[in-house]
């Protein structure tokens, strides 16, 4: 079983844009590594039908954030090529 992280992943995204990421450091993001892990264990357990109530609610804050960052990114990649989103 991997470990609930101590931070959840909604508190890693919001302190890494609190720290006025550049535009370079957003399109680079990515979720820390035990996130990954973590991810990767809650979709297994998901695709067995075996998650827990609150594995649920830990995925779809997952899923949440991904969301968010990849609209972000899609949001900075449009505004560096001029383009209004």
């Amino acid at each position: 079983m991997i470990n609930t992280p101590v931070r959840n992943v909604l508190d890693e995204v919001t302190d890494f844009l609190a720290s006025d990421p550049t535009d370079q450091e957003l399109l680079d993001y990515r979720f820390s590594d035990e996130h990954q892990e973590r991810i990767h264990y809650l979709l297994d357990r998901n695709g067995e039908d075996e998650l827990t109530g609150c594995e649920e609610r830990e995925l779809e804050d997952f899923i949440r954030a991904n969301r968010m960052m990849s609209s972000l990114k899609v949001k900075t990649r449009l505004r560096l090529r001029g383009i209004d989103a």
